[in-house]
C-alpha cells in the first residue's frame, strides 16, 4: 500500500473545564440562595440542577475524557450525575411522581448519599492539590458542603449544619465563577489575565 500520500488529521478539543465550572457555579449559586433564605422553594432550582449542574458538567466530563484527563472526567462526571440525582430526589419530594413515592421519601437516605459524596470529594481534594489552587479551594468548600448536608440530613445540629452547607455552597459558586472566567480569559488572551495559582507540588515528583 502506498503510504507516501497519506494525510493525518489531528482533531483538537478545547479545554472543557470552563464550561464545567460555569455549570457548577450556576447551580450552586441558585441552590445556595434557597439555603440562605434569600429565595424559597425548589421548583425553579430544578432547571439549573438538570441543565447546568447536570448536563453541562457531563458534557465537560466527556470532553475531558478526550484529553485523557482522568481527574476532570471523574470530577465533572460524578458531580454532573450528582445534580441529576438531587434533582430527581427533589421531584420525588415535591410529589411529581405521585403521593406514594413522596410519602416514602426518607431524607436520611439522602444523608447517606451525601456521606458517599463526602468520601469522594475528600480524595478528589487530595488530587486537586496538584491541579491549581482555585480548584483546590473549590473542593475544600465542597467538603464542607457535604459535611453540612450530611449532618443536617440526620438532624444533627440542623440549623448550624444547614447554614454551614449554605455558606460553603455560595463560596463554591463564587470560586467556580472565578475559575471559569480565568480559564476562558487566560486561554483567550494567551497570558495570565486572572491568576489561578500553581499546584502545591507536594505530592507529585
Amino acid at each position: 500500500m502506498d503510504t507516501q500520500n497519506q494525510t493525518h488529521v489531528k482533531i483538537t478539543t478545547a479545554d472543557p473545564s470552563a464550561l464545567g465550572l460555569f455549570g457548577l457555579a450556576m447551580v450552586t449559586f441558585v441552590a445556595s440562595s434557597q439555603k440562605l433564605g434569600l429565595t424559597e422553594g425548589l421548583s425553579l432550582i430544578l432547571p439549573w440542577a438538570f441543565f447546568l449542574g447536570g448536563l453541562a458538567q457531563l458534557i465537560a466530563a466527556l470532553l475531558d475524557a478526550k484529553h485523557n484527563n482522568i481527574f476532570g472526567t471523574t470530577a465533572f462526571g460524578a458531580f454532573g450525575l450528582f445534580w441529576f440525582g438531587v434533582g430527581m430526589s427533589w421531584l420525588i419530594q415535591l410529589g411529581a411522581f405521585g403521593e406514594t413515592l413522596a410519602a416514602n421519601a426518607d431524607p436520611r437516605q439522602l444523608g447517606f448519599a451525601f456521606i458517599g459524596y463526602l468520601i469522594f470529594s475528600v480524595f478528589m481534594t487530595i488530587g486537586a492539590l496538584e491541579t491549581h489552587k482555585v480548584l483546590f479551594f473549590i473542593f475544600v468548600f465542597i467538603d464542607f458542603l457535604f459535611i453540612g448536608l450530611s449532618l443536617s440530613s440526620f438532624g444533627i445540629f440542623h440549623d448550624a449544619t444547614h447554614m454551614l452547607a449554605a455558606v460553603a455552597e455560595m463560596c463554591i459558586a463564587l470560586l467556580s465563577f472565578y475559575g471559569s472566567a480565568a480559564i476562558v480569559l487566560n486561554t483567550h488572551f494567551g497570558r495570565v489575565f486572572l491568576p489561578i495559582g500553581k499546584p502545591f507540588g507536594i505530592l507529585k515528583k
